[in-house]
């Protein structure tokens, strides 16, 4: 297995956001738009970092932000926002925070598969840098290792 489905619709590259929040916000409304979740995907996912604080933030500048599985996972997803400026998310050693990875998976032993094939992106360390600094949703690909799209979804791509 690789990494989920990363479409072009589900990143979003120097947004401008106020807090945390919003930049979970961004990530679940590109899950979202992308079809991998429908709606309230995204309010479970603050909801987690409210009840269980920061753990998100896994490396510094960068959060992993996800819910359970539920009925609103439509399909398992990746979804990734970069930030013109960081946010902090109240981590005590990673933050600020500039990339968002948002997650959605259909079932746990999928979670425990997608977090170890991120682990291993984000081993090197030059990643998340790279990733904050990227000027295009394809750049961000690139460097995630995903191949250009064929078939079906590239055409949806190319047509958004």
């Amino acid at each position: 297995m690789s990494l989920p489905p990363l479409p072009l619709d589900a990143i979003d590259v120097g947004l401008h956001v106020p807090d945390w929040r919003a930049a979970v916000g961004a990530a679940g409304a590109a899950l979202e738009r992308s079809g991998s979740t429908g709606p309230g995907y995204t309010e479970r996912m603050v909801g987690v970092i409210e009840e269980f604080g920061a753990y998100v933030v896994i490396a510094p500048g960068l959060a992993l932000a996800h819910a359970r599985p539920g009925p609103d996972v439509l399909t398992e997803g990746l979804s990734v926002v970069t930030l013109a400026e960081p946010v902090v998310f109240g981590h005590p050693h990673n933050d600020p925070v500039n990339v968002i990875l948002g997650l959605a998976v259909t079932t746990g032993d999928e979670h425990v598969h997608f977090v170890a094939e991120l682990a291993n992106v984000f081993n090197d360390s030059s990643i998340i840098p790279a990733l904050a600094a990227a000027p295009d949703a394809a750049t961000v690909r690139s460097l995630l290792g995903i191949t250009a799209p064929s078939g079906p979804e590239a055409t949806n791509e190319e047509s958004k």
